[in-house]
């Protein structure tokens, strides 16, 4: 995990006012997670159309909803299995927008490759979570984390195109590292006898 929990918290924490006044306002929390994907999808085109910074940006607004969508979920006592299902099946959905814009912004270089390397790393990371514990076994951490590939890209598209190809790139080898992280780990819990 390359973002300390302390910063997580503490992000939660600035963000703890506007998720209880929409958990007041009744907002439920799927409402959060569908909208929260539409920036990301908008991100995606952006960033297929050379508009780096912006799409940034709206990677940006998606991922602040995202974290939202769970909070509000707590505070209104509405944690549902299905509202789990569909906050991550969107987020795949969002992860895949932007990796789609990316491709098309980078169609012509060599960092096309990297892109498709982060997506593929980017989805394994998430299924090996979801099978193991399909096969009730935990598997949380990781060294990159969507969090963590969220900053990458969203740091990388502000500071400009160049340095969005070295996130691409870092994503690429450390998305792919965690997924067999994750399996190695779900692999000795398994030998050890634990679920």
């Amino acid at each position: 995990m390359l973002i300390p929990s302390v910063i997580r918290k503490a992000f939660r924490g600035m963000l703890g006012p506007i998720a209880r006044g929409l958990a007041a306002g009744k907002v439920h929390p799927n409402t959060i997670s569908i909208v929260g994907v539409i920036p990301a999808i908008v991100a995606g085109y952006a960033f297929a159309t050379g508009n780096v910074r912006l799409g940034g940006v709206l990677l940006g607004i998606s991922g602040l909803l995202d974290l939202m969508d769970g909070q509000v979920a707590r505070l209104s006592n509405m944690q549902t299995k299905f509202g789990a299902l569909l906050d991550s099946t969107l987020d795949r959905y969002a992860e895949i927008a932007v990796f789609v814009g990316l491709a098309v912004l980078y169609r012509d270089s060599v960092t096309l490759y990297g892109v498709m390397l982060a997506l593929g790393g980017s989805l394994m990371v998430s299924y090996v979570r979801a099978r193991a514990e399909g096969l009730g076994s935990s598997c949380d951490g990781g060294l990159l984390q969507r969090p963590e590939r969220l900053v990458l890209i969203l740091v990388g598209a502000l500071v400009g195109p160049r340095y969005l190809e070295w996130a691409i790139w870092i994503i690429a080898v450390l998305a792919n590292i965690t997924a067999f992280e994750r399996l190695l780990r779900v692999r000795r819990s398994m030998s050890s006898g634990n679920p």
